[in-house]
């Protein structure tokens, strides 16, 4: 007998008077007011086509920078065509019209139902129907090779097509330039780097083939371009081209590494079944912007720093890359496969964009709440926060089991206020799938309404949460971050380094501890640069045990725990060996990145639009 307004069935009044007695064909249902359906339009078959999603009565389509490859597999499930096989433009199925819906779906990939999905406005931009999502599920015929393409010999040889459950050579007369780029497009084998024709298929081969291709060349599928025909091969010459490098050009087939999320990190593309760094040779901001844009991770910030974020293992597959800026995927940039011993791991690029985003608390496991997005840390309003967020909080940042809210006041007067309104749900597992209103969109003062959250390793009843170890449930995932703090010092920003491991602080010891661990620890506390790294426990003996030891960062790192460190209780470290800094002082933008953006004139603004 709920009322209306209670925020879970259980507090709900119910009546002990009334008996029934019930049989399942009396089970309740019900239907709630956001999304109902899903369809796939203007496709080949039912199992393809552009994506529509039906919220109430609506239809609308899904913006291209909201989907990946493991939403697009649900879907697929929930309509019985399989798994996804690829997410396309909307070259492939034509732009939509009307609505379209910007909502991120953070889904796992095992879900039955878009609806078991998280759904998050974090990455919400201004999209157009230029950006309709289309998709391609297995049980489709495009999935089963109708109109794929292959070269005889890998990536380069005769052209082959497949039609009508049968390969046929591509004559020579329907060459163009672009028609060889939409080819190697499709397979994902990079820009075309040469051409020539062939002498006829040998006794063995059929002696059909196909000619008449007319492509304008920006197409990503042969199937966009206009109809070919079937004809008798007789001895005319047939097409034979190579690719630049055979790469899997899907949204998959690059990664940036070493940050702790998806927007920043060591560039790795995947080439010849394993992934490999790229060279920094001719590296620059442009290149960085095309990477950004084909991860969807908004615009490039960062200057092209060797090993920012650690040296690579395994092979280095790319070298002297060189895109004008405005491509949609790296793999239609020019770039050579690194040959042997051209380059080293200590050369491998690195990349920021704009949607890397990083939450901490000014003073290690307690203070103002901050949110590093678009290249500068800002504060969260304290409106919506409570035990539920708070403790989601604390355990993301390793800080402990729960956590309680207060208000504060902003620690950098010039930050902007990122967000507003945030409150966690109860199956949230990160704060990015937590609602909230849009980036920058607030109402809250920064003397008296900024988030200040003080972490325990007490449980809190109220917060089931906080009841479970980490990998008890997939309500409480277990985190890899060394929270850090100063202490002893007669400022914020110097003082005794300490750590959180093992739910207790501890010291780090001052062997091989140099300025270039200190500008690291200065740049991950928001404190501007190191002017001094301390040994010999010049701010005072700490307590407890000493965490680290022989840390080794090369300076440009973002967080502590990107440098080879030894993290256990180095019990050989005397308490007279407590390792500190002295940074310059507060600062919220991150270092890196700026200058170099204002010639692209892609620099973040202080607020989004």
């Amino acid at each position: 007998q709920c009322r209306g307004n209670e925020s879970q069935i259980s507090s709900c009044p119910t009546s002990p008077s009334l008996k029934h007695y019930c049989s399942h064909d009396s089970d309740v249902g019900l239907v709630c007011a956001g999304h109902t359906e899903a369809q796939l339009v203007n496709g080949f078959d039912s199992c393809s086509g552009r994506v529509e999603l039906q919220y109430l009565s609506e239809w609308g389509t899904v913006c291209d920078v909201s989907w990946d490859m493991r939403a697009a597999s649900v879907l697929c499930g929930k309509l019985k065509c399989g798994s996804a096989v690829a997410v396309v433009g909307s070259d492939w199925f034509g732009e939509g019209s009307g609505q379209i819906w910007a909502d991120v779906f953070d889904c796992q990939g095992n879900e039955t139902h878009l609806s078991q999905c998280p759904i998050s406005s974090w990455s919400r931009s201004a999209c157009s129907h230029r950006q309709d999502t289309g998709l391609i599920c297995s049980g489709s015929s495009l999935a089963i090779h109708e109109w794929q393409v292959r070269l005889s010999q890998g990536i380069e040889g005769n052209v082959e097509v497949y039609l009508m459950e049968d390969w046929w050579r591509v004559l020579w007369d329907s060459w163009s330039e672009s028609v060889a780029s939409v080819i190697c497009r499709q397979l994902g084998c990079g820009s075309v780097f040469s051409f020539s024709s062939s002498s006829p298929s040998s006794a063995e081969h059929r002696h059909m083939c196909v000619t008449g291709f007319n492509c304008s060349g920006s197409e990503s599928h042969l199937v966009n371009c206009s109809s070919a025909q079937v004809v008798n091969c007789s001895s005319r010459e047939q097409l034979s081209i190579t690719c630049s490098g055979k790469f899997n050009s899907a949204h998959s087939s690059i990664r940036l590494v070493g940050s702790g999320g998806d927007c920043a990190g060591r560039l790795e593309v995947f080439h010849s079944g394993s992934w490999g760094t790229v060279c920094d040779d001719l590296w620059g901001i442009k290149d960085a912007q095309v990477v950004c844009r084909q991860l969807q991770c908004g615009v490039a910030l960062s200057a092209p720093v060797p090993a920012q974020f650690g040296p690579g293992t395994g092979p280095i597959w790319l070298n002297a890359v060189e895109c004008e800026g405005n491509e949609t995927s790296l793999w239609n940039c020019r770039f050579q496969l690194c040959g042997k011993d051209e380059c080293e791991h200590m050369e491998d690029v690195g990349v920021v964009c704009s949607e890397y985003k990083e939450i901490r608390l000014t003073e290690g496991c307690e203070g103002n709440l901050e949110v590093f997005y678009n290249g500068t840390w800002g504060n969260v309003c304290v409106n919506g926060i409570d035990e539920e967020t708070a403790s989601l909080i604390c355990q993301e940042l390793n800080c402990g089991r729960s956590g309680r809210e207060s208000w504060s006041k902003a620690r950098v007067e010039s930050a902007p206020n990122w967000l507003d309104d945030l409150k966690c749900r109860k199956h949230d597992t990160t704060l990015w799938h937590c609602p909230s209103s849009p980036w920058g969109q607030n109402t809250c003062d920064k003397d008296n309404e900024v988030a200040r959250i003080t972490c325990s390793e007490d449980k809190n009843e109220r917060v089931v949460r906080s009841h479970l170890k980490c990998s008890s449930s997939h309500h409480r995932q277990c985190s890899d971050q060394l929270p850090l703090r100063l202490s002893g010092g007669t400022e914020s920003c110097s003082g005794r380094l300490e750590v959180y491991h093992n739910a207790e602080w501890g010291s780090v010891c001052d062997d091989l501890w140099d300025i270039r661990d200190a500008q690291v620890v200065c740049r991950q506390l928001g404190c501007g640069p190191a002017l001094s790294a301390d040994g010999s426990s010049v701010f005072g003996v700490g307590s407890g045990p000493v965490w680290l030891n022989r840390v080794r960062c090369r300076g440009n790192e973002i967080h502590l725990w990107d440098c080879p460190h030894s993290l256990k209780n180095h019990t050989d470290c005397s308490h007279r060996q407590h390792a500190g800094v002295t940074c310059a002082g507060q600062r919220s933008v991150l270092e890196f990145g700026e200058g170099v953006c204002a010639e692209m004139g892609v620099c973040p603004l202080e607020g989004p639009e």
